[in-house]
């Protein structure tokens, strides 16, 4: 009679042979520790990997991923899993890599305005590692206290200043990357223009863990800008808001950041954060200009004219950085305002063209309505990027299955309107069976090929994106 082989023995012999790669300290598998590891910012999505390890350095990433390789073994990789369309939640028993232990800025090179640095740094670390020798880092999520930038880049991230200076993409001058043979790649160069070859960067930048493991990240920064102002102006109908914003695009101006918040989001925040909201309106913008002064100063007036001529209801421009930055809150906290009202907060993104944002927003509203759903709406304004988010519990199955069908509908008159299912979180779990709808299914198909070519035996974050 033949005897099965022992599922647990073999794990116990895997976990020795990874142990002896990253030592015991940087490896966890019992069940209560890996719990924290189950999960990412994506609200009902859960699965326990088979342990989670914490590599130091590339050499002992590259051991992993041969290992893993060798033994048919998935590997998830993780940052600070503040990641909103289940790209890092783990598969069954796989291998969770976290690489927050990565965690050191390696060279700022002021001379050729970049920046070296290994996946576990926090972007907000990064920041402020330009900003000390006067240079500046754009890309701003909203987790960018606590998110890396080996996930920024994996997710391609935007933030508030996409407007004006873009996503990570736009800064990634060159990678480190570990194949899933264990084969270290290196991709890009401080040169401020090159064209030899497939830009094979450009592939891993928003791969979202499917090709391969990010182990460096060469940055580019600019020059911090000399001067900043703030302004908030709110209306009483989101038309208008968005007629305003068409407006000051039309007048050659392109804000830091041009975002806005809906009726209930205004309420939530200001029951959170007692900034000092007007509550008599059903949209408020808040504008930031940068540059130097004189521009500054020119946009501000420009813009405020503009508000003003299209009606709104009132309009604050900031005195100092102290009080922007306070007007500014308004918007960094609307998620965190939105998620006290219910147990579940499903932040969910979808991108239009500008011209078309005032009817995806009425859209998101009927949709509400016809569900008999809590939503709340903010988002980038300026470049067409609303946060449609649900306030929901996923214990009242009924309800869940109801924001599955209002979130096919708002996907589907996304792209209708000649948009996109995701402006900055991704495809991961959440939106793979709309990425066919989205984009084709040929382009699908010709990154499926290219997956396959990297990682043919599809060890690497399996199952998400397609």
């Amino acid at each position: 009679m033949t005897r099965m082989p022992d599922p647990l023995a073999a794990n116990a012999n895997f976990l020795r042979e990874l142990e002896a790669i990253v030592g015991d300290a940087c490896l966890v598998s019992s069940q209560e520790d890996i719990i924290p590891y189950s999960f990412d910012g994506t609200a009902a999505i859960q699965q326990l990997p088979l342990c989670v390890v914490f590599p130091q350095s590339t050499e002992q990433v590259s051991k992993i991923l041969r290992f893993a390789n060798d033994k048919l073994i998935p590997v998830v990789t993780r940052g600070s899993g503040t990641g909103l369309s289940g790209g890092s939640v783990p598969v069954p028993g796989c291998i969770v890599l976290c690489t927050v232990k990565m965690d050191k800025i390696l060279e700022t090179d002021p001379a050729n305005l970049t920046l070296l640095t290994e996946p576990g740094v926090t972007t907000l670390a990064i920041a402020d590692a330009a900003l000390a020798h006067g240079l500046f880092y754009p890309p701003d999520p909203g987790s960018m206290k606590i998110s890396t930038i080996g996930g920024n880049v994996a997710e391609n991230s935007g933030g508030l200043r996409g407007l004006k200076y873009g996503v990570t993409r736009n800064y990634v001058m060159g990678l480190e990357v570990v194949l899933p043979t264990g084969e270290v790649m290196w991709l890009g160069n401080k040169c401020v223009k090159d064209v030899a070859g497939y830009s094979l960067k450009d592939m891993f930048v928003g791969s979202e863990g499917t090709l391969g493991v990010i182990t460096k990240v060469l940055l580019r920064l600019i020059p911090r800008p000399a001067s900043k102002k703030t302004m908030m102006a709110t209306f009483a109908k989101m038309d208008t808001a968005a007629e305003t914003v068409s407006a000051i695009i039309a007048a050659r101006i392109i804000p830091c950041t041009l975002e806005f918040l809906d009726r209930m989001t205004i309420r939530c925040v200001e029951d959170y954060a007692k900034i000092g909201l007007p509550l008599d309106c059903e949209a408020l913008l808040l504008i930031e200009s940068d540059g130097h002064p004189i521009v500054v100063a020119e946009e501000t007036e420009i813009m405020a004219k503009i508000c003003n001529e299209k009606g709104c209801l009132e309009l604050r421009i900031a005195a100092n950085d102290e009080e922007g930055n306070r007007l500014a809150s308004a918007r960094r906290s609307a998620f965190s305002a939105l998620a006290r009202v219910a147990p579940t907060t499903i932040l969910e993104d979808a991108t239009v063209p500008r011209s078309e944002l005032a009817k995806m927003i009425r859209f998101v509203e009927e949709t509400a309505k016809k569900y008999q759903l809590t939503i709340g709406t903010f988002g980038h304004m300026g470049d067409g990027n609303l946060h449609p988010t649900f306030l929901t519990d996923e214990r009242n199955k009924c309800e869940m299955h109801k924001v599955e069908l209002a979130f096919h509908e708002i996907f589907e008159e996304a792209v209708r309107l000649g948009g996109t299912i995701t402006g900055e979180h991704g495809v991961g779990l959440a939106k793979k069976s709309f990425l066919p709808r989205a984009i084709g299914e040929l382009p699908v198909e010709v990154m499926k090929a290219f997956r396959r070519a990297v990682d043919p035996k599809e060890i690497l974050n399996p199952g998400k994106m397609f």
